[in-house]
């Protein structure tokens, strides 16, 4: 096409004037949508209620971190209200109906205890158990595929015999250690069949073992008094959220009379204990995270099966080793997922 004198420089100027002003719209279009997203999430924080029997810690520390990875931050699109018992389980009804009067849109609990003094608090706000060894033994639901109303979560797949495989490495670590003192407390629900599976795994490996009931501070006092008072070689000590806020007394009590012990958890073991073997209490809380957003995004918590984990992990301490003249065998820290004070 021929343009006139001077007209192609016009069509040139024109032509960079409307690319620039498109560029510009674009840019401010692109801006107004930055600003209106941000506006919407602004605009929405998710308030959730955490209760632990125990104190705060790794648990807690846990789900924050499962939130976070979900895109979940603290202040912007998340508040998270947490309270802990301190291993005083007649505060949980309290501190649970304290988060409820904050208007929470889902509550997690921990362990068993806790799911149930949830399910009695309310019937309506959805509740996330993590850390439950027997969630239908434990009377929180009626079954693991399809939990009942407003409340599922996360347990642990501890099968028939499991209690058996502490005594089975405590012989493995302390040849020779019988008898054996075990510490179980009556607010588990589980606890009686963890005896039971102790009882029969000592007769099939012919050592000697004696169970002691303990559930409060007083009990715990006098089932130690008991201990030390026999000929008890070794200690296993089951689980209880009791137990846990009690760590360093019982490992304390342990190294002072040189008793070589098992935990279900490895807090026992960073605080100074010989074992620890059980599922993986940091991997459960984290995934409760994961079912807190699906109920946030608008499942409905009798939609969710319960999970089970089966991943279970054995720390063991090196140092307590020593301390007990133990020498743990190669293969044992071979199958450890985690070894404290090796040199």
């Amino acid at each position: 096409m021929d343009w006139a004198p001077g007209q192609e420089y016009l069509v040139a100027r024109e032509r960079g004037m409307s690319t620039r002003r498109r560029e510009a719209l674009l840019a401010g279009a692109g801006l107004l949508a930055a600003m209106l997203v941000r506006a919407q999430g602004a605009g929405k924080v998710h308030r959730i209620g955490f209760v632990l029997p125990t104190a705060r810690g790794a648990r807690h520390d846990a789900f924050l971190e499962g939130l976070r990875e979900l895109g979940y931050v603290e202040g912007r699109n998340v508040r998270v209200e947490a309270r802990f018992a301190d291993g005083k389980p007649e505060r949980l009804s309290a501190l649970i109906h304290e988060l409820i009067a904050l208007d929470i849109e889902v509550l997690v609990v921990g362990a068993t205890i806790g799911a149930r003094a949830a399910k009695t608090a309310t019937r309506t706000i959805p509740v996330v158990f993590a850390g439950s060894s027997d969630p239908v033994a434990g009377g929180v639901v009626s079954n693991l595929a399809r939990p009942e109303a407003n409340i599922t979560g996360l347990s642990f797949a501890a099968s028939e015999g499991f209690a058996g495989k502490w005594l089975e490495l405590m012989v493995e670590a302390a040849p020779g250690a019988s008898p054996i003192a075990a510490l179980w407390s009556s607010s588990n629900t589980s606890a009686s069949r963890f005896v039971a599976d102790l009882r029969s795994a000592a007769l099939a490996l012919k050592v000697e073992l004696a169970a002691h009931q303990a559930a409060d501070l007083r009990q715990l006092d006098d089932a130690l008094a008991a201990i030390s008072a026999s000929a008890a070689r070794a200690l296993i000590v089951t689980p209880s959220p009791f137990y846990l806020t009690q760590r360093r007394k019982l490992v304390e009590f342990a190294a002072a009379r040189r008793l070589p012990s098992m935990y279900f958890v490895e807090e026992f073991v960073e605080a100074g204990g010989l074992m620890s073997y059980g599922p993986s209490i940091i991997e459960t809380y984290r995934g409760a995270a994961r079912y807190v957003d699906r109920i946030l995004k608008g499942a409905k918590p009798s939609d969710l099966p319960v999970e089970q984990s089966d991943k279970f992990d054995l720390a063991v301490n090196l140092a307590a080793a020593r301390a007990l003249g133990l020498v743990i065998a190669p293969a044992m820290l071979l199958r450890a997922n985690r070894v404290i004070g090796a040199i």
